[in-house]
């Protein structure tokens, strides 16, 4: 077991850090899974029907709850392990993580055979969100550690795995159902196995090659520079006493609206574009894919240019354009354009993944790198709340207004509330002020 522990995981002298994005995002690929689970929604509700939900089948939205489980109970678990993940080492933390997110995909598997709500919940939401969580934060503290030249590149290295998940897991579901389904299945029962099995893989191969650089690494020929902006600190904080300071309660409102605008989105975007413009499941499918390729590549993308821009103020991109192309859905819908539907929620859930990947950067310009991973676990609570609020007012608010207007139209009241939760997260971001001196650590107190 000693393979396991974070001495274990010290690089070597000469070892390149170019190597650790690979096993962070052999991780993330797996566990980003959970934005494609919205291709599972509408199988999952006819397991007993096949071709058409009947009488004791599950009702979307009752599919939709183990989406919101797994995603509180990612940022519940993030805080909760933060401290021990930092003692732990990625190595040990990504082995807990496959163990939990895979056991997870096979109850689940089970839940659809036997038809048991209760364990899809405990499988896909309680035990899979546990996964979740721990296979998050840790390479993004790793990453961070390798990357201290380029945090808002790293932190988008880290978390773009996590975004482009559902580029391959929704198809692939997607295609392992129809492989699988016959007069009496639906086919998910099957491909969530097939699926526990690859991820198995993936995430041990990540596992293996994740390293830590030794205590006092710096990239050659990089010199720590002096502040350069009043919201970059070269202090610390401990992750007790961040808890307790005033900014890490405006971030955590920042990342909670960002995140609830648009993983309703993704919870629901199958069914969603199905019911807005009448296109095929498969076709549906592929809109998940370009979403997870639009929340991949924005996390990317727009936390690199974070270290150009600065976190406050790409934030404010993201919530004015944000908030800007939501009150245009509406309009769209009403043209019956797809491309500019696709274009508008590709371009939202590019800022959405942004959002994800320059959070851990604006931490740690606040907080300074000492207990970093620690201090992002416990704001990823922001989004335990965020995947409730988000997922069950796009189900609950859409199937109450099909009752009273077409399936077209139910969702637009619901994109004019997003620009609502949007404009709460840009106030909150514009009162952030660098943290005051006395949450400092003292001089050598972080070594």
């Amino acid at each position: 077991m000693s393979f396991l522990t974070r001495d274990a995981t010290v690089a070597s002298p000469g070892f390149n850090r170019w190597l650790v994005p690979p096993a962070a995002i052999a991780v993330h690929m797996c566990i980003g899974q959970v934005y494609g689970f919205s291709v599972f929604k509408k199988p999952l509700a006819r397991t007993l029907g096949i071709t058409v939900p009947i009488s004791g089948d599950w009702s979307e939205a009752d599919v939709g709850v183990a989406y919101s489980i797994a995603l509180a109970l990612l940022g519940l678990s993030a805080a909760f392990f933060g401290k021990w993940v930092e003692r732990s080492g990625p190595r040990k933390t990504m082995l807990a993580s496959m163990l939990c997110f895979c056991s997870g995909l096979i109850l689940t598997s089970l839940a659809v055979r036997w038809h048991q709500l209760w364990l899809l919940y405990a499988g896909y939401g309680l035990i899979g969100g546990i996964g979740l969580g721990l296979g998050y934060i840790a390479p993004v503290s790793t990453l961070m550690k390798w990357f201290p030249d380029r945090p808002g590149m790293a932190t988008g290295m880290a978390i773009m795995g996590f975004g482009g998940g559902a580029l391959i897991g929704g198809p692939l579901a997607e295609v392992l159902m129809e492989r699988f389904a016959t007069a009496t299945s639906v086919g998910a029962s099957e491909a969530l196995l097939v699926m526990a099995g690859l991820y198995t893989v993936s995430m041990l191969f990540g596992a293996w090659i994740v390293r830590v650089p030794p205590p006092g690494w710096k990239p050659a020929g990089w010199v720590p520079t002096e502040r350069v902006s009043k919201l970059v600190t070269t202090a610390h904080v401990a992750v007790d006493t961040a808890w307790k300071t005033p900014q890490f309660w405006m971030l955590w409102v920042v990342l909670c609206m960002n995140v609830s605008a648009g993983i309703g989105i993704l919870g629901q975007a199958s069914p969603m574009i199905q019911d807005m413009f009448k296109v095929t499941p498969a076709a549906a499918a592929g809109y998940v894919g370009l979403l997870s390729l639009c929340n991949l590549g924005g996390r990317f993308f727009w936390s690199s240019m974070s270290d150009i821009i600065g976190r406050k103020g790409i934030y404010c991109i993201y919530f004015i354009l944000g908030a800007a192309l939501y009150a245009t859905v509406p309009w769209i819908q009403s043209q019956g354009s797809v491309t500019l539907f696709v274009f508008a929620t590709g371009l939202i859930l590019s800022m959405y993944g942004g959002g994800f990947a320059t959070i851990p950067a604006y931490l740690r310009d606040l907080f300074g790198s000492h207990q970093v991973g620690a201090i992002h676990g416990r704001l990823i609570t922001a989004w335990s709340v965020a995947a409730i609020l988000g997922p069950q007012l796009m189900d609950r608010l859409s199937v109450a207004n099909k009752k009273t207007m077409p399936p077209e139209q139910a969702y637009n009241s619901i994109f004019q509330l997003m620009v609502g939760l949007l404009v709460v997260g840009l106030i909150s971001n514009l009162l952030v002020r660098p943290v005051d001196d006395k949450y400092h650590l003292a001089e050598n107190a972080h070594s």
